[in-house]
C-alpha cells in the first residue's frame, strides 16, 4: 500500500541534523513507492529500499531522468511545468509541479532566512535570457519578489542599461537597501561598460552565460563585477530547473543551504560512493521541498564540500565523463 500524504509544512520547520535524517528517510520510503520511475531506478540498482535505515544510504537519481521522463511523486494534476533554458536542439529538463505552493514556500523562506524581510528591499532584475523564454523558474520566483517588495524602483530591466544606471543611483542616493539579480553575462555587459559606487548593493550573480559569451572562471567574474559596481562581494543563488529550493552565497562562492537542503559529493567514478570533506566530485542534492517530485538528484556540477555544510561548485561533467547512467529506466 502506497503513502499517500507527508504534511509538507514539517519540511520547512527541520530542527537539527537528525530531524533532517528522519524525514529524508521517510520521504525517501514515499517517493520509492511513489514516483514510479525514482521506485524503477532504485529497483534496478538492485537496492532494497526497505534496507535503507541512513540518509548516505539513499540513491541519488541522475538529473538527466528530468529530460526524458515524467519525475512525478503521486497521482496528482499537475499545476506548474518549469523547464530548463538550453541552446536550440537541446533537450529541455521538465519539472512538472503538482503543488505550486511548496516552491513558494521555498523560496520565500529561505529569502528570509539568508537576506531578511524582501519588504526592505528593491529588487531589480536582469534577465533577458529567462525572461526570453516560456517556463522559467527563477522568473516565477522574482516575479513573485518583486511584486512582495512593494517598492515602485522594483522590476525587470531586460537591454536597457541607462535605466538600470539611473535607477540604481537613484537607490543609492535614497539609502534603501537594494538587490539587483542578474544572469552572469548581463551583468557582465553592464559592468564592463559603466563604472558605479555602490557597496551596499547586493549583486547577485544566477550563473551561467548561456552561449552569449565565452565561460570563465568564477574569481574573474566576479573581479570583474565587484570593480563594475564598486561592491565588495559577489553573492550567488545556486538553484535548477529541477529543484524547488536553492542555496546562496554572499561572496567567494560559498554556498549555504536553507535547513531543508543539503548537498553530498560523490565520487565520479563510482557514483554510488561518497566522498570525504574537501575532496572533489560530483554534486548530488537532498531538496526535501521537492517531495512531489524527486528529491535525490544526481547533478551534473563538480564541487567541492567543507566541513561546515558549505559548498562550492567548480565545474561541470561533460557528457563523456559521466558514468553510472547506464541504468537508465527503458
Amino acid at each position: 500500500m502506497h503513502v499517500q500524504f507527508i504534511d509538507t509544512d514539517r519540511i520547512f520547520y527541520i530542527s537539527d541534523s537528525q530531524d533532517f535524517e528522519r524525514l529524508s528517510l521517510e520521504i525517501f520510503n514515499y517517493q520509492v513507492k511513489n514516483c514510479e520511475v525514482y521506485g524503477r531506478f532504485v529497483a534496478n540498482l538492485g537496492i532494497d529500499s526497505t534496507r535503507i535505515k541512513d540518509l548516505n544510504s539513499i540513491p541519488f537519481l541522475p538529473i538527466e531522468f528530468f529530460k526524458s521522463h515524467k519525475i512525478i511523486s503521486g497521482k496528482r494534476e499537475i499545476k506548474e511545468t518549469f523547464s530548463s533554458s538550453g541552446t536550440t536542439g537541446m533537450i529541455q529538463s521538465k519539472h512538472y509541479v503538482t503543488d505550486i505552493s511548496v516552491y513558494v514556500n521555498s523560496y520565500r523562506k529561505a529569502f528570509e532566512l539568508f537576506y531578511g524581510d524582501i519588504r526592505n528591499y528593491a529588487i531589480l532584475a536582469l534577465l533577458p535570457s529567462y525572461l526570453e523564454r516560456e517556463g522559467s523558474s527563477l522568473i516565477y520566483m522574482v516575479d513573485d519578489l518583486i511584486t512582495l517588495s512593494q517598492n515602485p524602483k522594483s522590476g525587470y530591466f531586460l537591454y536597457d542599461h541607462l535605466l538600470l544606471e539611473e535607477t540604481l543611483n537613484e537607490l543609492k542616493e535614497s539609502g534603501k537597501s537594494t538587490l539587483l539579480i542578474g544572469v552572469s553575462y548581463a551583468l557582465l555587459d553592464f559592468a564592463e561598460s559603466r563604472t558605479l559606487e555602490f557597496p551596499e548593493l547586493i549583486v547577485m550573480e544566477t550563473g551561467g552565460m548561456k552561449g552569449k559569451r565565452k565561460e570563465m572562471l568564477r574569481t574573474e567574474l566576479h573581479d570583474i563585477l565587484c570593480t563594475g559596481f564598486g561592491v565588495p562581494a559577489i553573492h550567488s543563488e545556486y538553484g535548477m530547473t529541477e529543484l524547488m529550493s536553492q542555496a546562496y552565497s554572499k561572496g567567494g562562492g560559498r554556498f549555504h543551504c536553507p535547513p531543508w537542503m543539503k548537498i553530498r559529493i560523490r565520487d565520479t567514478n563510482d557514483p554510488l560512493s561518497l566522498l570525504k570533506h574537501d575532496q572533489t566530485g560530483g554534486v548530488n542534492i537532498i531538496d526535501l521541498a521537492n517531495i512531489n517530485s524527486c528529491s535525490f538528484i544526481a547533478s551534473q556540477d563538480l564541487g567541492k564540500q567543507f566541513a561546515d555544510g558549505s559548498f562550492e561548485i567548480l565545474g561541470r561533467f561533460d557528457n563523456s565523463d559521466i558514468r553510472g547512467c547506464n541504468l537508465l529506466v527503458q
